[in-house]
């Protein structure tokens, strides 16, 4: 009986264990092909502005290392020291890149700029991997007061390699020490135990940053002592000591990695069972099962040479698959990059003069998507971070790493153990591992946007039972500069749209509905777009960039921007002589005439109409009834069903709203008091679909012509996607009244849309000198089509 319960049980233990770990990998499976995260990086024209000017970013996103190809659409917030949001910048994403600017106030007087970064996806994780950046702003110089140094505040954190300190094994602590900015602090220090005995003397071995190991032991407690860079005397305590569990250590040796587990006391004499697992962008890489006894330790070797670079992280389950110990590695395998080769096939650094680059990608790549920057070579530039250190390293780990670029710069031993510091002492963790074993996937509350934002409605006060799917809906779209009719069709469920049919900026829609029934109707327009967040406590959890002192580069910088905007300034301040004209007041029709028409439709044989100023006209059941009778010669039937039209001796007439070809049953649901001018023409018209038969040109109210209290033609305000503006770049070849004035342009070329494909590898580009830079800085960033990274500087003297 008790042989057959110990077997009983051992085959409970059994399945469990199997359960389990079969629960572990098909959650991991699920979360990495469904759930996997999604990283931002954002290329700059250059690294700090001044107030007033433009910042032009090319935006690159990727998920599991390739362009993303299912979110549409990007959101940068534009947010000012204080919090406030300054700009909330909507973009669509083509091919994992999209592109934009944001112009900074006039005003703007603080001493950063904050960017944040996301798609709505990424907001359903930890909101900490959202792409952050403090961008610096150069006070202009005539408001720059005398700074003073600021007296520095150090700190130290404490980081057991695992997680804990545990009695009775060896622990390796590693610390960073940064001062109230974040920068780091090279100290010197000793640790000791209650007696003041000296345990171990360790200093920081790269920006801060070391590590110290020893063996706590019982009934003992420990002290740090060190001192900063000004020599000032600190104490600090350790993280708390456990009085027993399990130790993780890792060491580097060539292209594998060493995993050491060490156990400590325990009241369990029994060998115990742990599980070691690596993951890799939210995949799972191996499994690991160890049996310990107490007060011993066993290696595992990882061979890490087949594997992507990036951070790997290895995880320590105990027998019921509780985490209990973590560490995370980088894996540096020199595959992710590629060089793009640039020839200067004309340089000339004088005043205004033509210089032409060709940019050649290896054949053996695929599509390339590049951005380029070409700038005044003696500005500053911050060469902290790009776009491979981003993706790779920064994107992937908690807190700030002070100039993760520099770990990127070549593959030297010395830069390898410094990151694995950068390793020891920042947190790692995407996978919420109480879930994970329990198969808990992540909650879903914001679906991916994977359709652009497009115009999209649906009809509300009429049954769903009326409609045969028939139904059709006339929206007029008016923008600051255009206006266009669309014909929709009307689902059976009371839906329309167009996913081709993208929402840029704001704009108005006008609609009405093209069936009897359906007057009582009403429409509704959304636009799946996330407002702007809220900041106010921005300032609270967020930390700056480090207030810095001027450089030769930054001031040359600043001089250059303030001596663009005094240009530009005095050109506005140009007051044409004061010329005193005399007329005759022009009769109503030929002033809205002149409001209203363009093109074609302002010349011509026509009857003009002010329905502005006609107080009958609202008595009128639609326009056509308010035109009958009052053309000569234009026949208009309004009994029949549309309203038809004929011209004496003539065939049909051509009918416009806004100059936008419309129908007639449009025209009948219209209402007259949203109309302000109606022009006629007679035979022959060649302004559009008219043809030789005439045209009735109906022009809606503008702004303050509409009726005040007047309902109009019902509407809708919709905001989509931000303008995209180019970016100015002078062709001094041809003659421009504009290149009159001075260039001391300090981006002198912008281009986010490079690429290259199988057919053509090369793109050729050129720009323009300005009138006092001697040199040039180029960089180009970017990402191919299959996954592989660029980050290439070029300075041409």
């Amino acid at each position: 009986m008790k042989k057959l319960l110990f077997v009983l049980i051992c085959l409970c233990t059994f399945f469990r264990y199997a359960n389990s770990q079969s629960l572990l990998d098909s959650t991991v499976l699920k979360i990495s092909k469904s759930y996997a995260p999604e990283k931002i990086y954002l290329h700059y024209d250059k690294s700090s502005y001044c107030a007033g000017e433009t910042v032009w970013f090319k935006a690159y996103l990727l998920e599991g290392g390739l362009p993303s190809a299912q979110s549409k659409t990007l959101y940068v917030d534009w947010v000012a020291d204080n919090g406030t949001v300054l700009s909330h910048v909507v973009s669509p994403v083509l091919s994992g890149a999209t592109n934009g600017q944001f112009e900074i106030p006039q005003n703007y007087n603080y001493r950063s700029l904050h960017v944040r970064a996301y798609t709505k996806w990424m907001l359903n994780f930890d909101t900490a991997f959202l792409y952050n950046k403090d961008i610096h702003i150069l006070l202009k110089a005539s408001t720059e007061t005398p700074h003073t140094a600021p007296a520095i505040i150090s700190s130290i954190q404490f980081f057991p390699e695992g997680g804990d300190i545990i009695r009775g094994v060896t622990n390796r602590v590693a610390f960073k020490a940064n001062d109230q900015y974040g920068r780091p602090v090279e100290i010197k220090g000793t640790l000791e135990d209650s007696k003041g005995t000296l345990i171990q003397s360790f200093s920081s071995v790269h920006d801060g940053m070391g590590s110290f190991s020893f063996t706590p032991q019982q009934g003992i407690d420990y002290t740090v002592k060190w001192i900063d860079e000004k020599d000032k005397e600190h104490t600090s305590v350790l993280p708390t000591i456990k009085p027993s569990g399990v130790s993780m250590q890792m060491t580097i040796e060539d292209t594998k990695r060493v995993i050491r587990i060490s156990t400590g006391a325990s009241n369990e004499k029994a060998p115990q069972d742990f599980h070691l697992v690596g993951t890799m962008n939210q995949g799972l890489v191996f499994t690991n099962d160890i049996s310990l006894n107490e007060n011993s330790s066993v290696g595992r070797i990882i061979p890490t040479e087949e594997l992507l670079s990036g951070v790997l992280t290895f995880t320590l389950f105990d027998e019921n698959w509780t985490p209990i110990a973590e560490r995370i590695t980088f894996i540096n395998n020199n595959e992710y990059a590629f060089q793009p080769i640039m020839e200067v096939q004309k340089s000339d650094l004088n005043k205004r003069k033509r210089n032409e680059l060709e940019i050649q990608i290896p054949d053996s790549l695929q599509d390339a998507n590049l951005s380029i920057a070409v700038t005044d070579m003696s500005i500053e530039k911050d060469t902290s971070e790009n776009i491979i250190s981003h993706f790779l390293l920064s994107s992937d780990v908690r807190g700030k790493i002070n100039n993760p670029a520099y770990y990127f710069s070549n593959n030297s031993d010395s830069i390898t153990q410094q990151l694995d510091l950068v390793m020891l002492t920042n947190g790692w963790r995407r996978y919420k591992w109480e879930d994970v074993t329990k198969g808990k996937l992540p909650a879903i509350t914001h679906p991916r946007d994977n359709t652009y934002l497009h115009l999209t409605g649906q009809l509300f006060g009429v049954p769903k039972s009326q409609l045969s799917g028939k139904e059709s809906v006339a929206i007029i779209l008016k923008d600051s500069t255009r206006s266009r009719l669309e014909i929709m069709d009307v689902a059976k469920d009371g839906t329309f749209g167009d996913p081709e049919m993208l929402v840029f900026d704001t704009i108005k829609a006008y609609f009405s509905l093209k069936s009897k029934f359906l007057k009582q109707a009403t429409a509704k327009f959304s636009i799946d777009r996330l407002p702007a967040p809220n900041y106010t406590n921005f300032s609270k959890n967020l930390q700056y960039v480090t207030p810095s002192f001027d450089t030769t580069g930054a001031s040359r910088h600043s001089l250059m921007v303030l001596k663009y905007f005094d240009i530009i300034n005095k050109d506005k301040a140009q007051v044409l002589q004061t010329v005193t004209v005399t007329a005759r007041k022009k009769p109503s029709v030929d002033v809205l005439d002149a409001k209203y028409t363009s093109g074609l439709f302002s010349h011509g044989d026509s009857y003009q109409f002010d329905l502005i100023n006609d107080p009958a006209s609202g008595a009128y059941g639609d326009i056509f009834s308010y035109l009958q009778g009052r053309i000569a010669g234009l026949q208009i039937n309004t009994t029949s069903f549309p309203t038809t039209f004929k011209w004496r001796g003539g065939g049909g007439v051509g009918l416009f709203l806004d100059e936008i070809h419309t129908d007639v049953e449009m025209l009948q649901t219209f209402p007259v008091s949203d109309i302000a001018y109606v022009k006629v023409f007679r035979p022959p018209f060649m302004g559009g679909f008219g043809g030789s038969n005439g045209a009735i040109a109906i022009y809606t109210r503008k702004g303050d012509d509409r009726v005040a209290g007047s309902s109009g033609l019902s509407s809708n305000t919709i905001i989509g996607y931000t303008i995209v503006k180019q970016f100015y770049s002078p062709n001094y070849d041809i003659y421009d009244s504009k290149n009159d004035q001075l260039d001391v342009r300090s981006t002198l070329y912008w281009n986010p849309l490079l690429r290259s494909n199988a057919k053509s590898k090369k793109i050729d580009l050129s720009f323009y000198n300005n009138d006092i830079t001697k040199s040039f800085r180029v960089v180009i960033e970017g990402i191919t089509k299959d996954g592989l990274l660029t980050h290439f500087e070029q300075v041409i003297k």
